[in-house]
């Protein structure tokens, strides 16, 4: 039902306020004032009580304003990758051309390592049979470290992704959400706007535990993180759009991100 309408500017409203007045707009209906003709005075009135502008801040702003990105590696260690001793491996290293993870690891972490003060990055596999009991883990540290799952800049990263290929079994299956986990419990404890995490998860393949994902991807909706997940290799990544909030929200039984 349409009552009626009013016309004001923002600048008339906020001199109003300024000067302690109460704007009373008159709400006017155009079809029952052809209607009634001289007769319609209006449709009622509109009394504006209070006005206030809040300013909203953009991602760049934060970044201007000394907010630090930490950025976190998950890399996949399944054997749908391939033996990294094969050259048709996605996770083959060619000591004169990088392979499709060493490639996304650079383009990202080239741009994010500007806007992490320590360019101590926190590196995690997903996958994999572990030493030294070769248990699979979807949540472990490439640089061999029980403890400490940071590398210092870059070349860190390259090096801790070398190192666990070499001393991991790569087995499956391929799940996220013990990595968004880790992830969301760090963002967790900086919720002041003093950092934002940022999650790169690079993957070959299709997700093995999709309602896992979504419920941590909703949980942490709230929190200053993001994730980036870049497919590699020819796997049909057609599923893994129902991650993308772009268009449709994320949500898990009937939850939205």
């Amino acid at each position: 039902m349409n009552l009626g309408e009013c016309f004001i500017t923002l600048h008339e409203l906020l001199e109003d306020s300024r000067h302690g007045k109460q704007p009373i707009l008159e709400l006017m209906n155009e079809k029952k004032k052809k209607k009634k003709k001289s007769k319609y005075k209006n449709s009622g009135k509109l009394s504006v009580e209070y006005i206030e502008i809040e300013k909203g801040y953009s991602f760049l702003d934060f970044i201007r304003g000394g907010m630090q990105l930490a950025f976190i590696v998950a890399i996949d260690f399944t054997a749908s990758n391939g033996d990294p001793k094969s050259r048709g491996s996605l996770h083959y290293i060619d000591p004169h051309t990088p392979n499709h993870y060493q490639t996304a690891l650079q383009a990202v972490g080239r741009i994010i390592q500007d806007y992490d003060a320590d360019k101590l990055f926190p590196c995690l596999g997903f996958g994999a049979r572990v030493p030294p009991t070769g248990e699979v883990k979807h949540e472990f540290f490439l640089n061999g470290d029980l403890n400490n799952p940071y590398v210092e800049g870059l070349d860190g990263i390259m090096d801790a992704y070398n190192h666990a290929l070499h001393r991991v079994q790569l087995y499956g299956p391929t799940n996220f959400s013990p990595v968004i986990n880790y992830v969301a419990n760090l963002a967790r404890e900086k919720q002041d706007g003093s950092e934002y995490f940022i999650l790169l998860i690079i993957t070959d393949g299709i997700i093995s535990d999709m309602p896992q994902t979504l419920k941590s991807i909703v949980s942490a909706a709230k929190l200053p993180m993001s994730i980036i997940i870049i497919g590699v290799g020819d796997a049909d990544f057609e599923a893994m759009e129902i991650l993308d909030g772009d268009y449709v929200r994320v949500s898990y039984q009937d939850v939205e991100a």
